[in-house]
């Protein structure tokens, strides 16, 4: 049986694997959280793995918080960065495959086309920064069967989003205010949760890959808003507007989509539309509500 333990297991990703464990009986899941593991120190790191051995490590955990981590780098990059590289170095000594999740910040925002794994990095954030801090201490490291997967716009029934966030104020509010000129693609955190578990079994890289993963199609994130309140069925006025008109601590990439052809043909892998997880996803919120 494949032994996997999943850090950050109270967040979107953390909680959407929690729930298909149930599902996938071949694995034995230990969902851990801060409690058990300080991502924020290595002593406590290494303390964890001390008399432990998994065949894999999903790294759900980061630090998130875009506009925080400008005034607080330190501690962003303990947990992005210096973290990562701890658990690509345990992951490394015990052959043990590492899935660290990272992100569509990592680039600069300026493309034209979609991008691709080998396209060059330049965030322009601490928070970007930090994260390909992450990215380079574990490719540097280079533990066995493991991979880097970058996502974008993550959203789920769990935790804290932008779709929980715009269904509150979509109640509250007659009207609101959402930047047009931001592009990407969201990603229902189940439907990465699913792709991460169905890879597993096919893990044979020696060297660690760099994969991209998000729904399929492209909106922004006046078209997201618009889709939430039109499926959530939330008589809300949304107005555009520019970036310029929002400004915001850390600076956001305004075009972000991830080219998703390498893992798709990797890895045999059907991405849904971003329109259909979505109404999934609200389906559950509203009923719960």
């Amino acid at each position: 049986m494949t032994t996997i333990l999943v850090t950050g297991s109270n967040g979107q990703l953390g909680s959407e694997l929690r729930v298909l464990s149930e599902q996938y009986t071949s694995y034995d899941f230990t969902f851990t959280d801060r409690r058990d593991i300080d991502l924020n120190d290595t002593v406590s790191i290494e303390h964890y793995f001390l008399n432990k051995r998994f065949d894999v490590i999903i790294n759900c955990a980061a630090y998130t918080s875009v506009d925080k981590a400008e005034s607080e780098p330190i501690f962003a990059d303990h947990i992005n960065h210096q973290a990562v590289k701890t658990l690509a170095r345990i992951a490394a000594n015990a052959s043990s495959s590492l899935i660290h999740i990272s992100t569509d910040y990592v680039f600069n925002g300026q493309n034209f086309k979609p991008y691709v794994e080998t396209d060059p990095t330049d965030p322009q954030s601490v928070y970007g920064q930090s994260k390909l801090a992450g990215e380079k201490a574990m490719l540097a490291i280079n533990p066995p069967r493991s991979l880097i997967i970058r996502t974008s716009w993550v959203y789920s029934s769990f935790g804290t989003n932008f779709v929980k966030t715009m269904l509150r104020l979509g109640r509250e509010h007659a009207s609101l205010s959402v930047i047009f000129d931001q592009v990407g693609t969201p990603t229902y955190a189940k439907d990465l949760a699913y792709s991460i578990l169905e890879i597993i079994p096919q893990l044979k890289n020696h060297d660690v890959e760099l994969l991209h993963f998000s729904n399929e199609g492209a909106c922004s994130w006046y078209d997201f808003s618009k889709a939430i309140f039109e499926y959530a069925a939330i008589e809300c006025q949304v107005n555009p507007i520019e970036s310029k008109e929002y400004p915001t601590p850390a600076p956001r990439p305004h075009y972000s989509l991830l080219n998703k052809a390498k893992i798709k043909t990797h890895y045999h892998l059907e991405v849904p539309y971003w329109r259909d997880s979505l109404a999934l996803c609200i389906k559950i919120l509203t009923d719960n509500r």
